[in-house]
């Protein structure tokens, strides 16, 4: 699984937790409905910092509650 995958992996399972559609996520966090479309299509290569922090206020969690997942743990293995 690749960083970008992950990134759009923990997105859909925010959404899905918490009933929220990427439409909804793009009004609660004032990310385009575009960039959001895009993160989980595998198209946006790095989303940026500020825009995962936006998604997690809207989620209501830190940067570190999204990234503290078993799949991004084993991501930093990979990157030497």
């Amino acid at each position: 699984m690749t960083t970008q995958e992950a990134i759009a992996a923990r997105i859909r399972a925010l959404c899905r937790e918490r009933g929220i559609t990427p439409n909804g996520l793009a009004n609660l966090s004032a990310v385009s409905q575009s960039t959001i479309k895009s993160i989980l299509n595998g198209e946006s290569q790095n989303p940026g910092t500020v825009t995962i922090k936006k998604l997690c206020d809207a989620f209501e969690i830190t940067l570190g509650e999204f990234f503290s997942t078993p799949e991004f743990d084993a991501l930093e293995q990979e990157i030497k």
